[in-house]
């Protein structure tokens, strides 16, 4: 009769378990995917619309009116191809662009070799005169 031993002294050791347990993490992931699930809002795929008469056709959209606006190598300010000799004529033109009726956009081209002292003397004259309808036009 071979001794017991509370110890095993076999050569062979008992493999290692080397494997995570993922049930238990799938179980919470679906967990919180059927709440996200109920707690997302429906959202409905419908628009309201408040008809006016029938068979009465509203006017179009008034057309924007485009004004160009350069400014050229030797930083000279230049309104639809006139040279703007001074702040106040361009001010001038920005106040009849915002008396005028129908609406106004102004785009503005900085040309190749102009600095940005100009550039930016047309901008801010037109925000402190609050023409919104403006931009930088390559």
């Amino acid at each position: 009769m071979k001794p017991v031993s509370l110890f095993r002294s076999s050569t062979k050791e008992d493999p290692v378990l080397m494997e995570i347990n993922t049930t238990p993490l799938i179980d919470v992931m679906l967990v919180l995917l059927i709440l996200l699930i109920v707690t997302i809002p429906i959202q409905n795929h419908s628009a309201t619309l408040a008809l006016s008469g029938q068979g009465t056709h509203a006017d179009p959209l008034p057309r924007h009116q485009t004004i160009e606006v350069d400014v050229d190598a030797n930083d000279q300010i230049l309104w639809q191809g006139k040279p703007v000799s001074n702040i106040q004529e361009l001010e001038k033109h920005c106040r009849e662009v915002l008396s005028s009726s129908s609406p106004v956009d102004i785009h503005l081209h900085p040309l190749p070799g102009a600095t940005y002292a100009p550039v930016a003397e047309v901008l801010t004259t037109a925000q402190r005169l609050g023409i919104t309808g403006i931009g930088l036009v390559k």
